[in-house]
């Protein structure tokens, strides 16, 4: 009763006329972010991050949630009209939306997007709101011994889900040697300086988030040639749409059926509880589930809609599931999560077993206002600018890049008031660009910083329990429970993240780079 009576004060929270407004400001950032070939929904929270210091954490919070749902969704519009998918997680919708488009019937695969979307983001917040304290009494009986092997299961699941192991394992590497500079925790005494005094103090999270994904995207869209920006913005000036068009998805809903709905929420939303695994995992799980189910497989690759309907929202009921084990365990569910995680440790706040238990009223606005990004804002932005979404497509290139650019950096400095801190950013972004251009994948790098440092507590005082004896890890049966399950996704997962990303590959040419 009580937790539902939180959820009611957290209603009551976001429909304050100033939440509203930071809600509907971040929904319109995820979705130009999100319409925008190679910006995301991580890279607009990375951006966002500096600047909720100086927001009450509530507020934050909930124009996050705006941005999440919003950048995951947003993706489909250019993945229907030009075939370039906005967001990583809406590559399989370019399979069945595209060919709707090529047939004239743009304007309802855009509908169908939105409408699988609204359903997958509200059961995904709904089974957020319902489950997460049946997870916060799992967690709270997970001593120090299993929050290490559950840093280690984390760490490896996300190196387990890269495409190239090797690879992975050193991006994540490097996120934990930056982790380790500055201030020993346990013994204070400063390290891996290098006799800079400017480095005692580390390397702020804020530094290394923006830098991996904002300066380091920044460069990878500078080098896109002005004739291929040129060519997508005349794909985007050929497509016409009318408001009434994207509405006329109602004949299609009943051969659909509302189990392919729900089923594929199911699957998006447990996949998006493992670690690592993503929306793009996601999308391209309901895709073959929405296939094999099918009364007509062989209309798929040909503009079926439930090809549409199982990907969207699959890939939407994501954002409530990979929100829980970030909030119950301290481990991010995908790498918008991970950007979400440094927000709370704007705060002061770590994530972990008890802390819903004790701080419950403080995000119950943040599940309400994931629940109401889907519910309404989904719909409702369709109604109302459905017509121009693709004039987002349009914006001057120079104009938008130049000022992401000097947003990231004045936001690095805004947080940490260190010139030192910008310039660490700029070194941050350009090594990251380079390991990205060689295929090295960026979120273990973000994990690594962000987990390394707890794990590295834990270790350490799971060993000063044990007498320095490692055995303690296997006789605790919590962490027993996470190093087996670690060795179990080290067989599981990269078989199914491979078959995801050759599929992905082969039938729409986009590489997803998650991962």
């Amino acid at each position: 009763m009580g937790d539902i009576l939180t959820i009611f004060q957290g209603i009551f929270v976001v429909m304050q006329p100033v939440s509203l407004l930071y809600l509907f400001g971040g929904f319109f950032i995820g979705i130009v972010f999100g319409a925008l070939p190679g910006l995301t929904s991580a890279l607009a929270i990375a951006l966002l991050l500096p600047m909720t210091y100086s927001m009450p954490l509530q507020q934050a919070l909930i124009m996050c949630m705006g941005v999440y749902m919003a950048g995951i969704y947003s993706g489909s519009i250019t993945a229907v009209t030009i075939a370039i998918p906005g967001a990583p997680a809406s590559a399989m919708t370019c399979i069945e939306g595209h060919a709707m488009m090529l047939q004239g019937k743009g304007a309802q695969a855009i509908g169908h997007a939105t409408l699988a979307s609204a359903i997958g983001g509200s059961i995904g917040a709904l089974l957020l709101i319902f489950v997460s304290p049946l997870t916060v009494q799992l967690a709270l009986n997970i001593r120090t011994p299993g929050k290490f092997s559950l840093c280690l299961f984390a760490l490896a699941t996300m190196v387990f889900i890269s495409k190239d192991k090797r690879k992975g394992l050193i991006t994540l590497a490097f996120g934990l040697m930056c982790a380790t500079i500055g201030i020993d925790k346990l013994k204070a005494t400063s390290r891996f300086t290098f006799g800079f005094s400017q480095l005692v103090e580390g390397i702020d999270e804020t530094t290394l988030i923006v830098g991996a994904f904002a300066v380091s995207e920044f460069i990878s869209q500078v080098k896109i040639s002005n004739s291929d920006y040129k060519k997508l913005t005349e794909e985007a000036d050929k497509v016409k749409f009318r408001r009434k068009d994207f509405f006329d998805v109602w004949s299609d809903m009943k051969e659909i059926g509302i189990w392919l709905y729900i089923k594929s929420a199911l699957i998006g939303y447990f996949i998006g509880v493992l670690p690592g695994a993503g929306a793009s995992m996601a999308g391209f799980v309901a895709y073959a589930e929405a296939q094999r189910t099918a009364k007509h497989p062989e209309r798929f690759g040909h503009g079926d809609p439930c090809g549409i309907a199982g990907p969207e929202t699959a890939n939407n009921a994501v954002c409530g599931g990979a929100l829980v084990p970030m909030l119950s365990l301290g481990i991010p569910g995908d790498g918008t999560t991970a950007i979400l995680l440094g927000v709370f440790l704007v705060y002061g706040i770590v994530p972990g077993p008890d802390l819903l238990a004790k701080e419950l009223p403080t995000f119950a606005p943040m599940y309400v206002a994931l629940l109401l990004s889907a519910l309404v804002l989904l719909p409702l932005s369709l109604f109302l600018f459905g017509p121009y979404y693709l004039k987002i497509v349009k914006i001057n290139r120079l104009v938008l890049y130049s000022t992401i650019g000097a947003i990231a950096l004045l936001g690095v400095y805004a947080a940490t008031s260190s010139v030192v801190q910008m310039f660490l950013a700029i070194l941050v972004g350009i090594a990251m660009y380079f390991l990205k251009t060689q295929g090295y994948p960026n979120v273990p790098f973000i994990l690594g910083v962000i987990l390394g440092p707890l794990c590295e507590e834990y270790l350490r005082t799971t060993l000063t329990l044990g007498h320095g004896n490692p055995m303690i890890f296997f006789t605790e049966i919590d962490s027993l429970v996470f190093l087996v399950l670690t060795v179990v996704f080290a067989v599981f997962l990269p078989r199914l993240n491979r078959r995801s990303s050759v599929k992905v590959e082969k039938t729409t040419g986009y590489k997803d780079e998650d991962n």
